[in-house]
């Protein structure tokens, strides 16, 4: 008996899907376990895996197409089977749930607060072929009246008169990710209050160790400056656990587990691929695990779990030379960590004058949960550790 695959919901917060390539097609043998398709979700791009066996009859969603979750994707069944009645009720379906998409639509329009506008003005707006709901009322209660038709047929007449070369605009359509990533930050910038710390961290003694591992590891095992980083952030989190925090409505959590996210650069925008308990972890352990999961992530193979329930997020641009940013809190954190360039500049050690490297970093904080005195004594204690980084190998 023919079955409906429907589009699987392969994340939390996914609500439709595009499918990037199919596997099989139409006609072709598929076995339980077998990868069907590869599917874009909000997160990554993901390998559809089925449960069932048989043959595929049909195709419900064309490559580079979207549907959302739940919609028929495809029917597999035997050989010669009549599905006509599947596809018809499916159809029917996604039909029904259009329609009461757009009722719905409009039926928040209808419930939207009516125009006010005097008889004059109205009159005017419409001998002149002006749209009403472009216009900004003046009168009481924003009720439009005849000098806000005048004001805006003027502005119009203005805007004729400028002349501006025409150019070809490139247009993109955005991906399921890009819209993710916009509607996350702009809740996260506007639900939570953001204020930010800045430190500068001498940075000499760090650069001697990076140096001195390297010397004595292959060239797959190099260590970066930022896996130093993160290993002396989930030093610091464990010896300030108010920051390893996160907000609920009518709660703080105050994590048992450090799970460090890094913000990793992709086309469409950024995946946070998580180091799942940092502070458990070596500095090799955690330098490996940092290439692999960016690597994935810069190929949209990144599994879901792995870019899930971090406590924690860094943010590095150091490699760019940026020298000092603040980046947006990645909800439910409570604060993000911002890496700065190492510069040389001068400094004084002892009394004297001498030339070091230095490098900023900002810690962006929720102020609902932490307090200035809070984020400031994980920040001095990040800086005791980074200038002082033997102790992170203790």
């Amino acid at each position: 008996m023919a079955e409906i695959i429907s589009m699987p919901q392969l994340s939390d917060t996914m609500e439709e899907g595009t499918v990037i390539k199919w596997n099989k097609k139409v006609g072709d043998k598929v076995s339980e376990g077998d990868i069907l398709a590869e599917i874009e979700t909000d997160k990554a791009t993901q390998d559809f895996e089925i449960d069932v066996s048989g043959i595929l009859l049909f195709i419900g969603v064309e490559e580079g197409k979207k549907t959302r979750v739940n919609d028929i994707l495809a029917i597999i069944g035997e050989e010669g089977e009549d599905i006509s009645h599947l596809i018809k009720n499916s159809k029917e379906k996604i039909k029904e749930k259009k329609v009461e998409k757009i009722l719905s639509n409009e039926n928040r329009k209808k419930n939207k607060d009516r125009i006010f506008i005097s008889p004059l003005a109205k009159r005017m707006a419409k001998e002149v072929g002006i749209s009403i709901r472009k216009i900004k009322g003046s009168g009481d209660h924003g009720r439009i009246i005849k000098r806000d038709i005048e004001t805006y047929e003027k502005t119009l007449d203005d805007n004729r008169r400028i002349v501006c070369e025409q150019m070809d605009d490139k247009r993109v359509i955005l991906s399921s990710m890009r819209k993710k990533i916009a509607e996350h930050l702009t809740h996260s910038k506007f639900t939570a209050p953001h204020y930010y710390l800045v430190i500068e961290i001498d940075v000499g003694k760090m650069i001697q160790l990076r140096k001195n591992l390297n010397e004595k590891l292959s060239t797959e095992e190099k260590i970066s400056f930022n896996d130093i980083i993160i290993k002396a952030v989930a030093i610091s989190l464990k010896k300030n656990p108010n920051v390893n925090t996160s907000w609920k409505e009518k709660e703080i959590i105050f994590h048992s587990f450090i799970n460090i996210g890094v913000a990793v650069a992709v086309k469409e925008g950024l995946i946070v691929p998580v180091i799942h308990n940092a502070d458990k972890k070596s500095l090799l352990q955690i330098s490996k695990e940092i290439k692999d999961k960016a690597l994935r992530s810069k190929s949209r193979k990144i599994k879901p779990e792995e870019i899930e329930n971090s406590t924690f997020t860094v943010s590095n641009l150091g490699m760019y030379g940026i020298e000092f940013f603040t980046s947006i809190i990645n909800i439910p954190n409570s604060s993000i960590l911002s890496i700065g360039t190492i510069t040389e500049k001068p400094i004084v050690k002892n009394s004297e004058i001498s030339i070091g490297h230095v490098m900023k970093v900002t810690l962006s904080c929720d102020h609902r949960i932490i307090d200035g005195s809070t984020g400031s004594n994980f920040l001095k204690h990040l800086k005791n550790l980074l200038e002082d980084p033997i102790l992170i190998l203790v």
